[in-house]
């Protein structure tokens, strides 16, 4: 009964583009967009793929993202910009700042691009992944909905807000770093609710600031915990970088920060107040030879990948993973069998497809 649907990735991937096209999103960035979302499913991050399309559908069908939004640049120096997104889907106007960084870096040695005004750009891994074909090491930062408790506290005041980088390798793959700022990202407790499944200790808390297990806990009124969860797991370190992404993406691009930042979901609640300009993204673009030989960095990189998986194995392990080594294992068993969609996600493909007219097969 609850056995996922495997699409082929290609077939989910059309689907996308011709649903954003209905829409009103141009072509060329409706294909862009669609890339954005394919990479998640494709690389394993189920809760950021085609289960968030049909938020997009919404915001698009009721006018609160505008499909061909005039992306601005309203200050800039040689290695840096701040970046109006002109309210469009965070899916085009991510990588389109994300361009900008790498250009400058080619150019400056560094990119540091700051983005206002824009919605929620997918997974923060695929940016930094685009910097590598051009020997940078690549950064992404953007805030969220407020999701996550401060440390000690009981109500929601912060985002996710993640952080990705990636440092490019010669022999040895890419290292990329993409994770959520808190204890586990909103995506995993929406997946555990629609298995009907139990959440692990430590994930969140219930509307009175109690430890819960139960997802539905979390998604009424109570609240994402930060990475470490609490005072003696480290909370304060999760919490510090949670701010940390606030201030680079909004307070420094002129966007909503903290408890202020606008839902994704229609069906959320506004914020009390505004404080900016939709949310805010951060973006950074480092060219390797600005700093050193780029053969010789990729091969200590190489070095490095080399000696974490030399690590003497944990009981019951099998040894340490480097960062990103589940992405590319899920790509490579999904480019074979396929893109497993849960049945609750196939209802809103399904749904969409009502909406759009845009057949699912």
């Amino acid at each position: 009964m609850n056995e996922p649907r495997y699409f082929p990735p290609e077939k989910l991937r059309e689907f996308t583009v011709r649903v954003f096209q209905s829409l009103g999103v141009p072509d060329d960035e409706a294909r862009l967009a669609a890339d954005v979302l394919a990479a998640s499913d494709i690389r394993g991050i189920d809760s950021h793929g085609v289960a968030r399309l049909h938020t997009y559908v919404d915001l698009l069908r009721a006018g609160r993202i505008n499909p061909r939004p005039t992306i601005t640049v309203v200050r800039e120096s040689a290695s840096t910009a701040t970046v109006d997104g002109g309210n469009g889907l965070g899916l085009v106007v991510g990588p389109k700042a994300n361009e900008i960084a790498m250009d400058k870096a080619d150019k400056a040695g560094t990119g540091w691009v700051t983005v206002c005004n824009t919605n929620h750009y997918g997974i923060a891994g695929y940016y930094p992944l685009q910097a590598l074909a051009r020997d940078q090491i690549g950064w992404a930062m953007t805030n969220t909905t407020k999701g996550v408790a401060p440390l000690w506290g009981a109500e929601r005041m912060l985002g996710t807000n993640p952080i990705a980088i990636a440092f490019p390798g010669n022999e040895e793959p890419a290292i990329v770093i993409d994770m959520a700022t808190c204890a586990v990202a909103y995506g995993k407790i929406e997946i555990a609710h629609r298995a009907g499944k139990s959440i692990p200790t430590g994930w969140a808390i219930d509307k009175d600031g109690r430890d819960t297990t139960n997802p539905e806990d979390m998604m009424t009124d109570g609240a994402l915990l930060p990475l470490g969860s609490d005072r003696e797991h480290s909370g304060h370190k999760g919490y510090c970088l949670a701010v940390m992404v606030d201030v680079l993406c909004a307070v420094l691009s002129g966007a909503n920060w903290g408890p202020f930042a606008p839902p994704f979901a229609i069906r959320q609640k506004p914020a009390e107040r505004s404080v900016g300009k939709g949310i805010g993204h951060f973006f950074g673009a480092m060219r390797i030879d600005a700093f050193r030989d780029v053969a010789e960095f990729k091969a200590q990189i190489d070095d490095l990948v080399r000696t974490l998986r030399k690590t003497k194995p944990a009981p019951g392990t099998s040894g340490p993973l480097v960062p990103g080594d589940p992405e590319r294992e899920a790509e490579q068993e999904r480019s074979r069998t396929g893109i497993p969609v849960v049945p609750a996600v196939v209802e809103d493909l399904e749904d969409i497809s009502r909406l759009t007219g845009i057949p699912l097969d």
